[in-house]
């Protein structure tokens, strides 16, 4: 570890592997002869896409020792996500996910994690805390939070964070990797506790505050303790509202679909950036929602992730549809 702390505008914290995507749309796996091999990860695509839009981005992960943990480290650099904190595990292979894509809203997950994922095996020991509490937002995912020793190594870094700055519990409920939803439950109160900003869909809303409808969602969050509260609603667009009464309600940008995989961690960058950037609320969620649409229109996640201008001009477009109409929405 560095003797004085690395400023990063985003430090994010949790899942890392190798997307394995069919290179064929509309075709169940078992019929599939072409892959295409890409970064993926919630953790790791978030700092991507916050990179991709200009911003000094870290991960905070482990991988196996082996040589798609090799190609993982090369695709961060690529991408211009620091790696320092990304180290193997000897023990446990980089895990892989497959997926099937039927657009325009049925994608399929496959993970291969087993027998347990190297990246849950983050130690409190090894965090650099100083550069935790440095960065401008620090964003950890309900992963993290689904076994020891990552669990633990989670809530120690939020409390050394100490909402210090932006700190964003991404509520990513994924219940294959939990027993069930009741023991979920505790962990994300507490980590709710340490965060400033809370984003999830109304699955994941549900798990952390037991209600499922938006507004009431929202109020949920806000009162286990974090000042803005990011509830997407799919085709209803997403419902974004802080502490002091700002409210925000953007439908979502019309795209064609391609594969919906990816386009929550191109929103959950863009997130950051219109943070970062002391955007209006509406504004930053207008932006987001047109970061995660141009994702879910093409192929991939990580290198899918949009710069600026084309956020800009994909909201220029939606504003001004062609005669011929809009296109199916995402």
């Amino acid at each position: 570890m560095a003797d004085s702390p690395q400023y990063f505008d985003l430090i994010t914290m949790g899942r890392i592997g190798v997307d394995l995507y069919p290179l064929q749309t509309g075709v169940p796996l078992p019929q599939v002869e072409t892959f295409g091999k890409f970064l993926g990860g919630s953790a790791a695509n978030v700092a991507v896409a916050a990179a991709r839009l200009g911003r000094s981005t870290a991960v905070i992960t482990r991988t196996g020792d082996d040589p798609f943990g090799v190609y993982l480290h090369q695709a961060l650099k690529d991408f211009g996500v620091d790696d320092r904190w990304v180290t193997p595990v000897a023990d446990y292979p980089t895990p892989v996910t497959f997926c099937e894509i039927f657009p325009p809203d049925d994608f399929p997950l496959y993970f291969y994690r087993r027998p347990k994922a190297p990246d849950l095996e983050i130690h409190t020991h090894e965090l650099d805390l100083e550069a935790i509490r440095a960065a401008g937002i620090f964003w950890i995912t309900g992963t993290g939070l689904s076994e020891e020793p990552s669990r633990s190594a989670t809530l120690d870094a939020l409390r050394a964070r100490a909402k210090a700055g932006t700190t964003v519990f991404d509520l990513d409920w994924r219940p294959m990797f939990w027993r069930d939803p009741d023991q979920a439950r505790p962990y994300y109160r507490e980590a709710l506790e340490h965060a400033t900003v809370a984003v999830g869909n109304l699955d994941e809303c549900e798990i952390a505050t037991g209600v499922r409808e938006p507004a009431a969602c929202a109020e949920a969050l806000l009162a286990a303790g974090v000042e803005l509260a990011v509830v997407k609603q799919g085709p209803k667009g997403v419902l974004a509202v802080h502490r002091d009464g700002t409210r925000a309600e953007v439908p979502p940008v019309p795209v064609d679909v391609v594969n919906g995989l990816g386009a929550g961690d191109a929103f959950g960058g863009s997130l950051c950036h219109g943070l970062l950037s002391g955007r209006s609320l509406e504004e930053t969620m207008r932006h987001a929602n047109a970061a995660g649409a141009l994702v879910a229109s093409r192929l991939a996640c990580s290198s899918a992730m949009p710069a600026q201008q084309e956020i800009t001009d994909l909201l220029a477009r939606a504003a001004s549809p062609s005669p011929a109409g809009p296109p199916s929405q995402s």
